[in-house]
C-alpha cells in the first residue's frame, strides 16, 4: 500500500504498510512482517451543515431588460419576488396601475438598507401580495403582474 523510510536514532528502516483491516495493520519493516494495532480516532464536525434551496429573485440589476416568456403564456404576466428577506417599507403602486420595465414597485428594508424592487415586466398590477410593514423572505411573491 504505502512505503516509508524512517531514521530512528541513526538506524534506517524501510517500512511498507501491506494491509490495514479495522485497527490491525500488517507492516513489513526491513523484510520482517509485523501485525500492529493502530489507534484510530474519528472526529465529528460540531458545525451542522445548512442546506438551503436556491431562490432566484425576478429583479435584475438592469431592470429595463425584459425577460422572455414561454410562447404560450401571456406576454408581461408573472410575479415579482423578493430578492432577499426584509420588511416592506413602501408600496409605490396600487392594483390596476400600468407598469413598464423599470417601474419602482416596492421599497424593501433589508440588512438596514433600503432596496427598490422594480418591475422587469410590462403590464398591469393584477394584485399586491404584501402590505406596508409585512416581513418577507427571499423568494416570496410581492406583486403579480398581468396583461
Amino acid at each position: 500500500m504505502k512505503n516509508f523510510k524512517f531514521t530512528i536514532q541513526g538506524n534506517k528502516y524501510d517500512v511498507n504498510i501491506l494491509d490495514i483491516e479495522d485497527n490491525i495493520a500488517e507492516i513489513e519493516v526491513n523484510g520482517s512482517i509485523y501485525k500492529v494495532e493502530v489507534e484510530k480516532s474519528t472526529l465529528t464536525s460540531k458545525t451542522p451543515r445548512l442546506i438551503r434551496s436556491v431562490a432566484v429573485p425576478t429583479t435584475e440589476s438592469s431592470p429595463t431588460q425584459l425577460k422572455t416568456n414561454a410562447p404560450t403564456s401571456p406576454k408581461g404576466a408573472g410575479f415579482i419576488k423578493s430578492p432577499l428577506p426584509g420588511v416592506i417599507l413602501n408600496i409605490h403602486v396600487k392594483e390596476g396601475d400600468r407598469v413598464s420595465a423599470g417601474t419602482k414597485l416596492i421599497t424593501l428594508e433589508a440588512m438596514k438598507m433600503e432596496n427598490n424592487i422594480s418591475s422587469d415586466k410590462e403590464g398591469y398590477v393584477k394584485s399586491l401580495k404584501v402590505k406596508q410593514g409585512d416581513s418577507v423572505l427571499e423568494g416570496d411573491v410581492l406583486v403579480e403582474i398581468g396583461v
